[in-house]
């Protein structure tokens, strides 16, 4: 499938056979390609938290308005981002740099984060968005169906995943053999209503 393909075909679908099961290989395939997602300063913020418990999926499902895609599709991933990548030994991500690009980006990863909890949080949305969106056309491609999701309790969600206060939701993505066709587009704004030219009238 080619990748304006998977742009138009992909929905948001809440209708799952919950007895499939995605093979391991095709969960790892998926996320290989997710974690090639970019993030700012390569700090890769992003963290999934794959709940497979069907207990815990019970249990996030009464935190989202009983919304059945939580439990019957293949595969939940909550996507998370951690606030404090960005000080988390940030040598790594440039490790495989020349000497003189890791000189000058590794300090500039402190001078742009730190303190600054308004810029880690909207990093951690940025990075989130950018991967969910790689984890929805790559599943796509490989025959399954998705549905991003906010409609939740992220407090509640949260408790159930023992998040850690260093870390932050941003929404979860639900991943399976849709079983009902979704409804038509709802409607679709023209290009030119939602693109200026150079600068805001």
């Amino acid at each position: 499938m080619k990748v304006n393909e998977a742009i138009r075909a992909r929905r948001a679908v809440k209708w799952y056979d919950p007895d499939h099961q995605m093979p391991e290989e095709t969960f790892r395939n998926l996320m290989d390609h997710a974690i090639l997602s970019p993030t700012a300063f390569n700090i890769q913020n992003w963290r999934f938290v794959r709940v497979t418990d069907p207990e815990q999926r019970k249990a996030i499902r009464a935190a989202a308005w009983d919304q059945a895609q939580v439990t019957d599709a293949s595969e939940l991933l909550v996507l998370c981002f951690d606030n404090k990548a960005w000080e988390r030994n940030p040598q790594r991500y440039w490790r495989n740099a020349p000497q003189e690009v890791q000189d000058y980006l590794v300090p500039a990863i402190d001078a742009y984060y730190r303190d600054k909890p308004q810029v880690e949080r909207d990093e951690g949305m940025r990075s989130c968005g950018l991967v969910g969106q790689a984890i929805m056309l790559m599943a796509q491609e490989l025959g399954y169906q998705t549905c991003p999701m906010d409609g939740f309790d992220f407090d509640a969600v949260a408790r159930i995943i023992n998040l850690t206060d260093d870390h932050s939701i941003a929404f979860m993505i639900a991943i399976g053999k849709g079983t009902k066709d979704p409804w038509p587009k709802p409607g679709q704004l023209e290009l030119d209503e939602v693109m200026v030219s150079n600068r805001f009238d």
